[in-house]
């Protein structure tokens, strides 16, 4: 089984508000918040779906609004996600494969942006970049 697609159009533009409730964004201005907004989609999942699948490339970074999910890498469970957290950066910041599985143990509602435009935020917002970067090279598993 491989992951879902989960970009929409762009015909629903995210509520601000909603993204400053997200801990990663809650410092940023209203014009970052805004661009924020404008480059996300808000997507439902249902329990059961595979957000990620563990050696396919990035296509989009997801931050977790409701619901619950589990992390597997080489079929354990390493850890379950809830929301504020995020998913995705790894892959989508160096353009790499995904180094787990995340599967949805909840009904779920994700921000969902593609993993182009989060390279384009990481830049337009430095101390954004930093976190995502941070938090990617402590969630990479050590080779060798």
């Amino acid at each position: 089984m491989h992951a879902v697609p989960l970009l929409r159009t762009g015909a629903w533009l995210m509520d601000e508000q909603k993204i400053k409730n997200v801990p990663l964004f809650s410092d940023l201005d209203k014009a970052q918040l805004k661009r924020i907004a404008q480059i996300s989609d808000e997507v439902d999942v249902r329990e059961g779906t595979e957000l990620l699948h563990e050696g396919s490339f990035a296509h989009e970074f997801m931050v977790i609004e409701k619901g619950r999910a589990d992390v597997i890498r080489q079929g354990e469970k390493v850890a379950e996600l809830a929301p504020g957290d995020f998913l995705g950066e790894i892959a989508a910041l160096d353009r790499g494969q995904r180094n787990a599985t995340v599967v949805a143990t909840t009904p779920m509602t994700l921000i969902v942006m593609t993993d182009r435009d989060l390279r384009h935020i990481a830049s337009e917002m430095p101390a954004l970049g930093r976190i995502l970067e941070a938090v990617a090279k402590a969630r990479t598993p050590l080779h060798g």
